[in-house]
């Protein structure tokens, strides 16, 4: 069984409010976009994981698809799998690359299994790997709020236009950014401001970790400006960096940018 795990770009990401618990509530627009991963799940005598294209840091055993798997295993009798990751998303990048292949990971193996889950039990059980892994099991447009795991479905559709992404070559500590940035409910809702056009998104659309990681490293600041040099309808850093994505009306190339059709 093979699937595509895709990435995502947040389209505004509000830090709302720090919570008695240490996290966060956030207000966010999770859009999914065309930057795949590769999973394959195959039966085996045992469960074995191999990885090939970006190397993953870490352990196996803290790979979200080996916890998927492990996490599934203490309620179902599941048999070995073997699990192999071709990795493209680059991780740290703000894309929820990893939370993707974990999420993605749990669906194959409902379906590899007929296990029967539905969206629901999926979701929480994505909650248990990470934040943003019950978004990918719909993975459909969302405005995500309370730590990113609260869902409202948006008619947003980017469906034509183009998109161009660079991830600097620069680890964004997730844990720091969320340090530097003060929390504060924001002026305008990120709903509303995307109901309107999307060339009205440029001044009002905020990213609020971007100007505290844009001065520890301003050559993330570089590459939004040079999407807007380029042409961009819109541009931003996605989640807490450092890959930084621009919206296109039409088909563009840029050095050292991927881009893609949405």
């Amino acid at each position: 069984m093979l699937s595509f795990p895709n990435a995502k770009i947040n389209l505004g990401l509000h830090i709302v409010a720090k919570r008695p618990d240490g996290y966060h509530n956030i207000e966010s627009c999770f859009y999914p976009i065309p930057w795949c991963d590769a999973l394959e799940v195959l039966p085996s005598e045992k469960l074995t994981f191999t990885s090939s294209g970006l190397d993953i840091p870490g352990t196996q055993e803290s790979n979200l698809c080996i916890k998927a798997y492990h996490l599934l295993k203490k309620t179902y009798d599941l048999p070995g799998v073997h699990i192999h990751l071709h990795k493209v998303i680059p991780m740290g990048a703000g894309l929820g690359g990893g939370s993707s292949d974990g999420a993605f990971t749990l669906k194959m193996l409902n379906d590899l299994f007929e296990l029967g889950l539905d969206v629901p039990t999926l979701q929480n059980l994505a909650g248990q790997l990470g934040s943003d892994c019950p978004f990918f099991i719909e993975n459909k447009p969302v405005i995500a709020t309370g730590t990113g795991t609260n869902f409202k479905g948006t008619a947003l559709n980017l469906s034509g236009r183009y998109i161009a992404i660079k991830h600097p070559q620069i680890h964004v500590s997730t844990q720091k950014a969320y340090s530097l940035v003060k929390p504060a409910a924001p002026t305008h809702s990120i709903e509303g401001i995307l109901s309107k056009p999307i060339d009205q998104w440029k001044d009002v659309l905020q990213n609020d970790f971007e100007a505290s990681v844009f001065a520890q490293f301003p050559e993330i600041r570089d590459v939004k400006n040079q999407l807007y040099s380029a042409g961009a309808t819109y541009a931003a850093m996605s989640g807490s960096g450092s890959a930084v994505f621009g919206l296109f009306e039409q088909e563009i190339s840029l050095d050292g940018f991927y881009t893609f059709e949405l």
